[in-house]
């Protein structure tokens, strides 16, 4: 069977276990890749003469597995790694940067001898090999796994190696390198770190287009631009040209004296660097970067920025990842910001959530750059997605649906949401002396639900309230008029029902009735459409391509859907193909539709048990059922007995164990005594207690068994039937058992939440206006009355 993410993901992690405690994450990471890449490169390209890299002789990962347990294994895996650098040039300096012989990080001895050999042992049990077809998606994923691990474990000062994956992919798309023309087109990332953003760009491109469009990186740390080379390499890249040095005072990628320029460049540089300008005069650059302004001299934010505006084509388009200071920093870098807004540089603002990124807490935004469209721009599209997020532990992290909605949002110039985005044009940013701080032009607080001191007084509830329901009203109109009467003045409603009547009232309404079958048939609609699709998955296909499809026209069916929103059904889809489906399209892309495995062992990863049963043995599991309905019966009684007689002079007090239980021979051991003791031994009652107690503990028992042996029964024929089922069978049990239901389930969820949503705010309403003040006064009145009774039938007066 093929090799399931989860299982990768399992085994790698395991192989960092094995290090943790001689060294850190950003230290271990160094070993836990270069296996993993030379483990890749074997299974790949060994014995392929036509191959992108040369596994030489005594240089495979075959070569490594034989020096387990060896005494002298790590310096063995340094001669090895270097016997695979040299027939290599581009992987000299990068994957032997890790020294698999250091006993201050590995131990000393033995201690060494065992670790490495558990090590290689771990990633012996991958096999690469057999996933050529969909090999780079999965180790991408794989690679993805650990770079947000290996980040998030480093700590605050050594995560910014890494750029979220999530961002990535908003930045390669809001550049448009979807729409890349020519195979020449170039991509470059500055400070390209283990180079996982400019993959992600890379791939937008290649995935959209075809186009396979040339990489330039430079990373001024040393082993971190060794980790990008590997990455390259591991993401079928291997003629990237990755550089080591620093950017700003040492740029590599030059032409005729000049910067050398790009058509797209992509960039996470360091935040807020204090020692931007060692090694270079700005004053002077060499290369003109500072044109518009010299940024201070403590923060090199907006060095990078113009770094990056130099190093674009006259057609470039860029987007960096800056903190939110640049957008309303003043002094020098005011007077830079408001030269590049003044030429039109600057397309797009995009504020994203805090706490996304590895090494630093605070919030970022995205500057989108296009030097094409710079003449003619009239304004700068906004948007502020900083609301957009899920929690994923210490970090928040941006889920599918948000990435879909800011891409969406930018590329159609979206604003019909004020709150979320607009253009602004420059006469106004020009009129806020050019402070782009997003909060000045976007409004996305949530809006103040104010209390209204009338109602309060008076009763009743305001319309105002009630007319901030207007979505659900244009969709249920009349759902308004069965809930809510005029009260006795104007401006104001009363509730027609019960408080505890509103869901009822709701849910029983036929215009809610409607609503719920529209949506529905948009499913099933959606359903009718793609099950072909679905159940065609053959061997060889590209599941990224499926669920790319699924899902864009998943999203396009809900588009227009009132009250639910598209990008949270969205959002379903996507979560369970990354919890579920995504492994079972993989594995039958690379076997087929298969229900047992060459072993002839049931497949349940793809087809859980519970699936045939429910569809080929629903009778015999109702008989089960029944069963162990009979068997908790009889177990109540027994617990019921044994509450009824759990005190010291209960009747059973004898029977039990030292740890205060009733067990069948505590209970027999007692029956016995007491029978052969008689009236001196045994309490009034206590024989026929126990022997009741006796006969429900071995009538549990034995339905116990019977369940057992039925359930038994049950499970050998369905192992039976695994071997049975025809490739049709197994695409029903997959297709429609499996993924359909499950996202049925899904979307009738969010059909719930639009109900409990406005049930919920009906009955917020209601109760906060239940009781006017006047009663709340009438009834304190009334109360301080009776009080006052009590204390003078006591004989106290206070009043």
């Amino acid at each position: 069977m093929a090799l399931k993410k989860s299982e990768l993901y399992s085994s790698l992690w395991k192989s960092c276990d094995e290090l943790r405690g001689g060294m850190d994450a950003s230290q271990y990471k160094d070993y836990v890749l270069v296996l993993l890449f030379v483990k890749y490169v074997s299974d790949k390209y060994a014995g392929d003469p036509n191959a992108l890299i040369e596994v030489p002789p005594g240089g495979s990962f075959a070569d490594m597995v034989k020096l387990k347990n060896d005494k002298e294994i790590g310096d063995r895996i340094n001669k090895l790694i270097g016997r695979l650098a040299d027939a290599n040039e581009s992987l000299k300096g990068a994957i032997n940067v890790a020294d698999f012989n250091d006993e201050e990080k590995l131990g000393k001895g033995k201690e060494m001898v065992d670790r490495l050999t558990r090590l290689v042992a771990i990633f012996e049990s991958l096999d690469f090999g057999r996933n050529r077809a969909e090999g780079d998606d999965l180790l991408g994923d794989a690679y993805e796994y650990l770079m947000r691990h290996f980040a998030t474990e480093s700590g605050k000062s050594k995560g910014q190696f890494y750029t979220p994956a999530e961002v990535s992919r908003v930045m390669a798309q809001v550049i448009g390198l979807g729409q890349a023309h020519h195979a020449s087109q170039s991509i470059y990332d500055p400070t390209c770190g283990s180079g996982s953003l400019l993959l992600k760009a890379h791939d937008e491109a290649k995935s959209r287009t075809g186009l396979d469009l040339a990489l330039y990186g430079q990373e001024m740390d040393n082993a971190t631009s060794a980790l990008a080379r590997m990455n390259m390499v591991l993401h079928d890249c291997p003629t990237a040209e990755i550089w080591q040095a620093n950017t700003l005072s040492s740029p590599h990628f030059l032409h005729m004296g000049a910067l050398q320029t790009f058509d797209y460049v992509v960039a996470n540089p360091p935040f807020s660097t204090k020692a931007w300008s060692n090694g270079i005069d700005p004053v002077n650059d060499l290369f003109s970067r500072f044109e518009y302004g010299v940024p201070p001299a403590k923060n090199g934010d907006y060095a990078f920025l113009l770094h990056i505006l130099k190093s674009l084509k006259s057609t470039g388009k860029g987007a960096v990842i800056l903190p939110h200071g640049v957008l309303f920093r003043g002094g020098a870098e005011g007077g830079i910001r408001r030269n590049i807004v003044q030429r039109g540089f600057i397309q797009a603002i995009i504020g994203l959530p805090a706490n996304l990124f590895y090494g630093t807490g605070i919030p970022a935004c995205i500057v989108v750059l296009d030097k094409e469209g710079a003449a003619g721009r009239k304004g700068i599209f906004m948007i502020d997605a900083s609301r957009g997020f899920i929690k994923d532990g210490n970090k928040n992290r941006l889920r599918a649906q948000d990435i879909h909605k800011i891409v969406d949002t930018f590329t159609r110039q979206l604003d019909d949401d004020p709150r979320y985005a607009r253009l602004v044009p420059l006469a106004e940013i020009e009129a806020n002396d050019f402070n782009l701080n997003l909060p000045r032009y976007i409004d996305s607080s949530e809006p103040e639900d104010l209390q209204d001191i009338a109602a309060h007084l008076k009763g009743g509830i305001p319309h105002r309230d009630l007319d901030g329901l207007a979505a659900y009203w244009q969709v249920l109109p009349s759902v308004r008029a069965a809930l809510f009467a005029d009260a006795d003045r104007p401006g104001y409603s009363r509730l027609r029902v019960e408080p505890g009547q509103i869901k009822a009232g709701i849910f029983g309404h036929p215009e809610f009735t409607a609503f719920q079958q529209q949506a529905r048939q948009r499913f099933d609609a959606w359903k009718q459409q793609h099950r072909p699709l679905l159940a065609g998955i053959q061997t060889g296909d590209r599941p990224k391509v499926l669920i790319e499809t699924l899902s864009e026209r998943l999203l396009a069916a809900f588009q227009a859907a009132p009250l639910i929103d598209a990008y949270d059904v969205y959002q379903h889809l996507m979560d369970y193909w990354a919890d579920t489906m995504q492994d079972d399209a993989w594995q039958i892309a690379l076997d087929g539709w298969r229900a047992v495995d060459d072993k002839g062992q049931p497949n349940t990863d793809l087809i859980p048990p519970r699936l045939i049963v429910a569809r080929y043995f629903s009778a015999e599991q109702q008989a089960i059922e029944t069963l162990e309905a009979a068997r908790d019966a009889l177990a109540r009684q027994i617990e019921e007995l044994d509450e009824e007689h759990s005190g010291e002079d209960s009747l059973l007090f004898e029977a039990r164990t030292e740890k205060g239980k009733l067990t069948k021979a505590s209970v027999k051991t007692r029956l016995q005594a007491a029978e052969e003791g008689g009236i001196d031994v045994a309490e009034p009652g206590e024989i026929a207690l126990l022997r009741q107690c006796l006969t429900l503990i071995d009538q549990e028992a034995a339905a116990g068994r019977k369940v057992k042996d039925a359930q038994k029964a049950l499970d050998a024929r369905v192992a039976v039937r695994y071997a049975e089922l025809t490739p049709t069978e197994i695409q029903t049990l997959v297709v429609d058992d499996k993924w359909l239901a499950a996202l049925t389930a899904a979307v009738q969820g969010e059909l719930d939440r639009v109900s409990q949503a406005l049930t919920a705010r009906i009955r917020q309403l209601a109760e906060r206006y239940a009781t006017p003040l006047p009663a709340l006064l009438d009834e304190v009145e009334t109360l301080a009355a009776r009080v006052d009774e009590h204390l003078k039938s006591m004989g106290f007066a206070w009043n």
